[in-house]
This record gives structure tokens, sequence and C-alpha cells, in this order.
């Protein structure tokens, strides 16, 4: 990672407000063992998303982190263009209605989250940085082109892309292949994977025998994937002995082993040390390698439905 006041994790809250996407309807009562857990651990960088809920992840967040100084802790979220206002300032207007949930008066990392318009919402990111409520600005969902196209919109301002977020598993390295994480590492930009664990089918968790719980839209998109990924998943529990870890800390070990900073979403307190646990994993190149051909040997597609390919 290029900036060492990050942690080598993001912890995501995308499930907090999607009951339709994970399952499960969440409380605040639920998450703050959750949160308490996670902030003693010194895994403090959240991210979030207008989005994610239609402003309930947000309101989560906000409402868990008020008795936390705002110094102890990193907010990351999200301009959804799909929900601009017609005003003349959108985007302005969804940073002050994230900020009112959010309980605060900047975000340290504000993403564009989909490139629907480059030229229209990038420039709109200017003045918010300039007044402070801006720390940092990233992009998730863009292709190399459009990373190169935002860049060149702020670079005249003084302003840099300093964060790219994108889909990053053991099944999904487009990003890898398209030159993007490359391109991260050339020019000091943290890259944020997102899915790590495809939504649990990477979590050792789940097989044919105890599949996703049904009546979620990841269990519709997972569970038919079960029976070839069965290898990949026997995989990372096989070197996960080695290490006294899970095939979910393998999974995210790889990927932070791959320089990338992971988002994991975690909804319950047992998770935090594991994933705690999972930062301190070193993966040998033959491990990485191992891991990667059994992830190449499956045909399955796990691009989102939101997503366009990276090349």
């Amino acid at each position: 990672m290029t900036n060492t006041n990050l942690p080598k994790v993001a912890l995501g809250t995308w499930a907090w407000g999607s009951q339709d996407v994970f399952g499960d309807a969440l409380t605040t009562s639920d998450l703050k063992p959750v949160v308490d857990a996670a902030m003693n651990s010194g895994l403090n960088l959240w991210d979030t998303a207008t989005a994610y809920g239609m402003g309930i992840s947000e309101n989560f967040v906000g409402e868990l982190l008020k008795d936390y100084k705002r110094e102890d802790y990193i907010l990351s979220t999200k301009f959804t263009p799909q929900m601009a206002d017609n005003s003349d300032t959108p985007v302005a207007n969804m940073l002050e209605a994230s900020l009112k949930r959010l309980n605060t008066d900047y975000i340290d990392i504000y993403w564009i989250h989909n490139p629907a318009d480059v030229k229209k919402w990038t420039p709109q990111l200017i003045p918010l940085v300039k007044s402070g409520k801006i720390k940092r600005v990233g992009v998730s969902n863009h292709n190399l082109d459009e990373i190169k196209l935002a860049n060149s919109i702020l670079q005249p301002e003084g302003i840099s892309i300093s964060a790219i977020q994108n889909h990053y598993s053991l099944l999904y390295r487009s990003s890898e292949e398209a030159g993007i994480i490359d391109y991260c590492n050339e020019n000091n930009i943290d890259f944020f994977s997102y899915m790590v664990l495809e939504q649990g089918a990477l979590s050792g968790r789940y097989n044919t025998k105890n599949p996703l719980p049904a009546g979620s839209a990841r269990a519709d998109k997972y569970n038919k994937m079960l029976p070839e990924l069965e290898a990949l998943t026997n995989g990372l529990t096989g070197i996960g002995k080695k290490y006294n870890a899970s095939a979910a800390q393998i999974a995210e070990a790889w990927a932070i082993n791959k320089n990338t900073l992971p988002i994991i979403g975690v909804t319950k307190e047992k998770y935090i040390a594991e994933t705690k646990q999972a930062t301190n994993i070193q993966l040998t190149n033959d491990e990485i390698t191992q891991l990667e051909s059994l992830a190449d040997a499956t045909t399955v597609e796990t691009k989102g439905s939101w997503e366009s390919h990276m090349e």
C-alpha cells in the first residue's frame, strides 16, 4: 500500500443496508459489537456508499462511530451517478447528505461509484476537495482509460486520483489483466479490492452440501457455481492449515499479498479477529501460483451486473 496511515483492510458495510442482496436484516444493536471490536483491533477504515440501502448503511456507520473521536477512524463513501438529482450541484448535494448521515464534516476518501459520465461528474469533485470536505478522491468500477481521463481532469487543479476500487478476487482478476494494478503501483495509488470472498462463496463455509442461504441474490448467483469451486475452496483450506487459518483468511491474505487493500464485509464480531489475523499472513509465491491455477481451472463468471469488463 502507498499510504501508511491506512490499515491493510477496509471494513465494508454494503450488507448493512442491503437485505435483498445478503438476506440479513441487521440493526445497530447487532453491529455495535462488530464496530467496537474492529476499532479496538486497529481496523478503523469504514467503506460505505449512499447507494447501500439508500442511505441506511451510512446512517448505521454514523450512528455506530459517533462515540469515537473523528480522527480515530477513516471514512470512505461514494457518489453514485444514477442517484444524482437534477440540480446544478448534484455531487455536492449527495456529499452533503452523506456528511449528515455520517455525522461528520469531511470524508477521507470520496469515490465516484461508477464511470457513467467521467467528463460530467469528475470536475464536480474539484471544489469539494478544495473546500476540505473531501480529503482524497477515488474512482470505482472504472477501467484504465477512464481512470486516466479522470486524472487528466483533476491534475491541472493539483488533485490526483489516489485510490481505485474495483471487483478483484481469485475468480475475477480483470483489473490485474488490464494493467490497472500496475498503474496503481506506478502512480502511488491505493487499489481497494472488493468482493474478495465473492460474497462468501470463497469463505470455505459453503459447498454443495451446505449452500448459501436461499432467498438472497448472492445465493441465486453463487449456489450453482459451488460444484466448480470445491477444488479452489479445498485448496484455500489446505493452505490455511499451514497458517492455522481459514479458507476465508487465505483468500483475504492473497489479496493483501497482491498489494491490494481488500474490503471485507463483516457483520459478526467473531470475524474481526480472523480478519486482523489475515493481515499478518505472508503467502509464498508457490502458494499464490497454486491458488491462481485452481481459480483459472474454473469456468465461472462472477462479474457483477453493474460492472463492465476492465479490458
